[in-house]
C-alpha cells in the first residue's frame, strides 16, 4: 500500500467531497453508459481495497489504483460489440499523464480510439468514434510516484446486438435459490421475497449492513429491478450484480428512500444481484414482500453452464457391456499414437468391476466417480506397458489414473511409464511395479495421494517422486527416489543411494476431480493442506463440491472468446477430450476459478497468441490439460499473475497441478517462455514443461524454446518438477524463498556446438539457475543429464548455478552424462567432480554450500 504526505492525503480528500457527478454525454439522445456494471479486469492493483471493479461501480467514492510503474491498465467487457462515441474517466490525485484508449472486438488485438499526452488529470471527456467489445485504458506515462487510479471509467454509445425496450416483463429472480446476510426469525426465509407471493416476506435482523441476494442460475444481462418493501424498509441501499458471488458491481445508489413499491432501471450483467441495505428507515430490520429482477431480451445469450460431457468421454457402470472390449478398441488406437490427435477420458461409476485389463496409451486417462478411491474397485489391472516401443518406458507419457482402488490379477499391478504421467488418489491391494516387461529403460515419474498395501518395485526407473501417500515397502531404485510425507518410505540415503525423504510435505492440495453425487455431477476441490503425511482420504477435509451446472463443459469446436466469455459470466471450465486451437488468450481473471481438463484436453495457441493468463488472485485450480505451442511464437504460453504481480495468496493459493507444456514434437512450434509464474505463494504439483528431442518439427531452432519455467513470485513451491530440452535455462528462478521438492531435467540434446550454448563465459546454460539478486531458496532431490548428440564433444560447465548465500541450500543433487555423449565439469557453480566419461554413473553432492 502506498503512503502519501499530509498534503496530498487531504487533497484527496476533498475530492472524495467535491466529485462532480459524471452525465451522459450530449452528443447523443441514444448513446448511454455501456460500461456500469460490466465485468472489469485490470494488469495489477494497488491493493484489495482497489480492484477493477470500482471504475465501473457507478461510484464516485470507490476507485480502481494500478501498481505504481507506467506499463498498466484497465479493461471493461461491454458483453457484446458497440460503436463507442464517448469514453470518460474521472481521475484520481494520482493520474495518467500519458495514456490512450483502445478498442477490441476479441480483448486480444487493440485499436487506438484516443492517445492522450500531457494530461493534466480531473476528469477527461474523450469524443472518440469506433467498435468494439471490449474498451481499455492503457497508461503510457504517469504523472506522479503513484500507480493509475481511476474513479470512474464510463464508456458510452450505443449496443451493436441488444435493442432498445427489450427489457423482459418476467421476474427471472422468481422460484430461485436466495440467501441473506440474516433472517428475523424462521418465518422470514430469503426464499420468501422470491416466491411471487405478496403475503410472505424476509426480514432481517435489526442491524446494518444487512444483504438479500438471488442467483439467477447463469449470468444475465440485467435492466430492471422491483422492490416491495414492508414497512420496515430501507432508507438508504445499493443494488448490486456479481458474476461469481462475491465481487459485488453497482448498479444503483439509491439514498432517502420511502419504502413501499418502486422500480429501478439498472444497467449490468451478472449472475447474483443483490440489495445491500447500509441505513434503516426504522427501529427493525430490513424486511422485502418481494424482490423481482427483470433480464434482456437481446443481444448474445449467456454461455449455460453444465450439460453432457461430449463424445470422447465414455462412462461405464459395472453392467456396461463388453466393456473390456471397449479399453482395448481405445488401447489399440492410441497405443503408439505419441502425436496422434485422439483424446479419451474413461469414468468409472461407483461398484464392483471383475475381470478387466484397463491397458491405456496415449491421451488416455481413467478415473472413478465416487468421492472416494475405494467407492470404485476393479479387480483386475490398469496397465502401462512398453510391447509399442521394444520393452523401453521412456517414451510413454501424457497418461493417466485417478480416484480408484485396483486389486491386481497376480498380486501387482504394471504402472511403466514416463513423464506426464500421474498416479493419484488411487488404492493398490497389492503391490506395484514401475517397470515395463522384461526390466528394459523407464524414465518417470509421479506418485500422489496413494495407498500401496504391497511393495513398490521402481526397478529401472531412473527417477520417481511420491508425496502425501502410503506404501508397504519400496524397492531399490536407480539415481534419484524423492519421497515427501509418504508412511513407509525408505530412509534418506543420497551417499550411497537414490533415495531423498521429507517426513511432510510442506504446502499441498490435491487436484479436483469429477465426482456423481447420486445422478449428478460434481467437481470436488480439495482444501490446502500444510505439513502433510499419507493420504487425505476419506475424510476429504477442508474441500467444497461444485455442481457441474457452475462449469462451461467445453467440447471440440469451442472457440476462445466463448471460453473467455464463460469465464467473464462466472463460470469454471471443465474442457473434454480433444484438441482446441486458440485466437486469443483465454484469461482467468476471477479468484478459485477452477480450470480442469479430462482426457489430457490440448490447448494450442494459433497465430503467435499466449494460451492462458491467470490474473493475481486467490486460489485458482489448473490441472489436467496440455497446451501444445503453435507454429507461430508465442511470448509466454502459461503465464500465472501479470509483471509486478504482489498480492499475498499464502491462505488460498494457486495451484497447477498435472498441466503440461510442450514445443514441438507434433510438427513445429515456438514460444520465448514457457511457464511464467509472477504471482506469489503459487503451488506447482507435477508438471512436464518439454521441449521435444524428437517427433515432427524438432530442431535447435524449428522448435525453439529459450526458457521453460520462469518464476518471478516469491514463496513459490514446486513439488514434481520435470523440464526438459530448452535453448536456454530450462528454470530460471528469480522469486525469493522458492523452494523445490524434486526436479527432474535433460539439457537439449540438439545444441549444435559448445559456442551455442556458451555465455558470459560459461560454457552452457545451467538447468536449474537461482538468480543473483535471490537471498532465500532451498531444493531436494535435483538431477540434471546431458545427451549432446550432435556435438558429443561438449562439455557443460555445470548442472546448476546459485548464489552462494547463507539463505541458499541444495540437497541431494546429481549431474550424469548419459552414455558420455556431452559431459559435465562441476555438479553446482564450480563444486562437484565431473562426470564419468561413458559410464553413466552420477557424480553427486548431498549438500551445497
Amino acid at each position: 500500500m502506498r503512503l502519501r504526505s499530509l498534503g496530498v492525503t487531504l487533497a484527496a480528500t476533498a475530492a472524495l467531497i467535491t466529485l462532480p457527478t459524471i452525465q451522459p454525454p450530449a452528443a447523443s439522445a441514444a448513446d448511454t453508459n455501456l460500461s456500469q456494471g460490466r465485468t472489469a479486469t485490470s494488469s495489477s492493483t494497488e491493493n484489495a481495497g482497489t480492484p477493477a471493479s470500482y471504475a465501473v461501480d457507478g461510484d464516485t467514492g470507490t476507485r480502481w489504483s494500478s501498481a505504481a510503474t507506467d506499463d498498466q491498465w484497465l479493461q471493461v467487457d461491454l458483453g457484446t460489440s458497440a460503436t463507442i462515441s464517448q469514453v470518460v474517466v474521472n481521475w484520481e490525485t494520482a493520474y495518467g499523464k500519458d495514456y490512450k484508449v483502445q478498442a477490441s472486438s476479441d480483448g486480444s488485438t487493440w485499436t487506438d480510439l484516443q492517445s492522450v499526452t500531457g494530461g493534466d488529470g480531473g476528469l477527461d471527456t474523450l469524443a472518440v468514434s469506433g467498435q468494439g467489445r471490449y474498451v481499455r485504458l492503457q497508461g503510457v506515462h504517469r504523472a506522479t510516484q503513484w500507480g493509475y487510479s481511476v474513479w470512474e471509467f464510463q464508456v458510452f454509445g450505443t449496443n451493436g446486438t441488444t435493442q432498445p425496450g427489450t427489457c423482459s416483463t418476467a421476474n427471472s429472480a422468481q422460484g430461485k435459490a436466495a440467501s441473506a446476510s440474516s433472517t428475523e426469525n424462521a418465518g422470514t426465509p430469503a426464499s420468501a421475497a422470491f416466491d411471487g407471493n405478496d403475503a410472505t416476506r424476509w426480514s432481517s435482523q435489526a442491524s446494518d449492513p444487512q444483504w438479500l441476494r438471488v442467483d439467477l442460475g447463469s449470468a444475465q444481462d440485467l435492466c430492471k429491478v422491483d422492490l416491495n418493501w414492508e414497512a420496515a424498509y430501507a432508507r438508504d441501499f445499493q443494488i448490486q450484480a456479481s458474476s461469481d458471488g462475491t465481487n459485488w458491481n453497482t448498479l444503483k445508489t439509491v439514498t432517502g428512500a420511502t419504502g413501499g413499491r418502486a422500480s429501478y432501471d439498472v444497467s449490468g450483467s451478472g449472475r447474483y444481484v443483490r440489495v445491500l441495505g447500509t441505513a434503516r428507515a426504522t427501529g427493525y430490520g430490513y424486511s422485502l414482500w418481494e424482490f423481482a429482477v427483470h433480464t434482456g431480451s437481446g443481444g448474445t445469450p449467456p454461455v449455460e453452464g453444465g450439460g453432457d460431457l461430449g463424445p470422447n468421454v465414455i462412462v461405464v457402470d459395472p453392467s456396461t457391456p463388453n466393456l473390456q472390449a471397449k479399453f482395448d478398441q481405445v488401447f489399440a488406437q492410441q497405443e503408439s499414437a505419441q502425436f496422434g490427435s485422439g483424446r479419451y477420458q474413461f469414468l468409472l461409476k461407483p461398484g464392483t468391476y471383475n475381470g478387466i485389463n484397463a491397458q491405456l496409451g496415449f491421451y488416455t486417462s481413467i478415473s472413478g466417480l465416487g468421492l472416494n478411491p475405494d467407492d470404485t474397485q476393479i479387480n483386475g489391472d490398469i496397465t502401462v506397458d512398453a510391447g509399442w516401443f521394444n520393452g523401453n518406458a521412456t517414451q510413454n507419457f501424457w497418461r493417466s489414473a485417478e480416484n480408484l482402488a485396483i486389486t491386481p490379477s497376480n498380486g501387482t499391478d504394471r504402472w511403466a511409464v514416463a513423464q506426464a504421467a500421474p498416479f493419484r488418489r488411487i488404492h493398490v491391494k497389492g503391490g506395484l511395479n514401475l517397470a515395463p516387461n522384461g526390466y528394459g529403460w523407464a524414465s518417470g515419474g509421479y506418485i500422489a495421494d496413494s495407498k500401496i498395501d504391497g511393495t513398490v518395485g521402481p526397478y529401472s526407473q531412473q527417477q520417481w517422486y511420491t508425496r502425501d501417500s502410503s506404501v508397504g515397502g519400496w524397492t531399490n531404485g536407480v539415481w534419484n527416489m524423492t519421497f515427501t510425507g509418504v508412511e513407509g518410505a525408505p530412509a534418506t540415503n543420497f551417499d550411497t543411494g537414490p533415495y531423498t525423504t521429507l517426513d511432510t510435505t510442506p504446502v499441498s492440495r490435491e487436484k479436483p476431480f469429477l465426482y456423481l453425487d447420486g445422478n449428478d455431477y460434481k467437481v470436488f476441490v480439495p482444501g490446502k493442506r500444510t505439513n502433510a503425511r499419507g493420504v487425505s482420504w476419506p475424510a476429504n477435509a477442508g474441500g467444497t463440491s461444485l455442481p457441474l451446472s457452475q462449469f462451461y463443459v467445453v467440447k471440440p469446436g469451442a472457440t476462445a472468446a466463448t471460453i473467455n466469455t464463460a469465464l467473464a459470466q462466472g463460470l469454471n471450465l471443465l474442457f473434454t477430450p480433444g484438441v482446441y486451437h486458440l485466437n486469443q488468450t483465454i484469461n482467468v481473471t476471477r479468484a478459485d476459478t477452477v480450470v480442469l481438463g479430462l482426457g489430457l484436453a490440448t490447448l494450442v495457441p494459433d497465430g503467435g497468441v499466449d494460451a492462458m493468463h491467470v490474473a493475481d488472485v486467490n486460489g485458482v485450480r489448473l490441472a489436467g490439460f496440455l497446451i501444445d505451442a503453435g507454429a507461430t511464437n508465442s511470448d509466454t504460453l502459461l503465464q500465472i499473475g501479470p509483471a509486478g504481480a504482489g498480492a499475498d495468496h499464502a491462505a488460498d493459493p494457486t495451484t497447477m497441478q498435472d498441466v503440461f507444456v510442450r514445443i514441438g514434437g507434433a510438427g513445429p512450434g515456438l514460444a520465448t517462455n514457457s511457464v511464467v509464474v509472477n504471482s506469489d505463494d503459487v503451488v506447482i504439483d507435477h508438471t512436464w514443461i518439454w521441449r521435444a528431442d524428437h517427433g515432427d518439427g524438432v530442431g535447435w531452432d524449428t522448435n525453439r524454446a529459450d526458457y521453460g519455467l520462469k518464476v518471478n513470485g516469491d514463496d513459490v513451491l514446486a513439488t514434481g518438477l520435470f523440464v526438459e530440452h530448452f535453448n536456454k535455462y530450462d528454470v530460471l528462478w528469480s522469486g525469493e524463498r522458492g523452494r523445490t521438492i524434486f526436479f527432474q531435467n535433460e539439457k537439449a540434446y540438439d545444441a549444435p556446438n559448445a559456442a551455442a550454448i556458451t555465455h558470459d563465459g560459461i560454457v552452457g546454460y545451467a538447468a536449474y539457475k537461482v538468480a543473483d539478486t535471490v537471498n532465500v531458496h532451498e531444493a531436494w532431490g535435483l538431477g540434471s543429464y546431458c545427451n549432446y548428440t550432435s556435438d558429443p564433444s561438449i562439455v557443460q560447465h555445470h548442472g546448476f548455478q546459485v548464489p552462494v548465500k547463507s539463505g541458499i541450500k541444495l540437497h541431494d543433487i546429481l549431474v550424469i552424462s548419459l552414455g558420455g555423449k556431452g559431459q559435465y565439469a562441476h555438479v553446482v557453480n564450480d563444486t562437484g567432480a565431473p562426470t564419468s566419461g561413458t559410464d553413466t554413473v552420477p557424480s553427486k553432492i548431498t549438500q551445497f554450500p
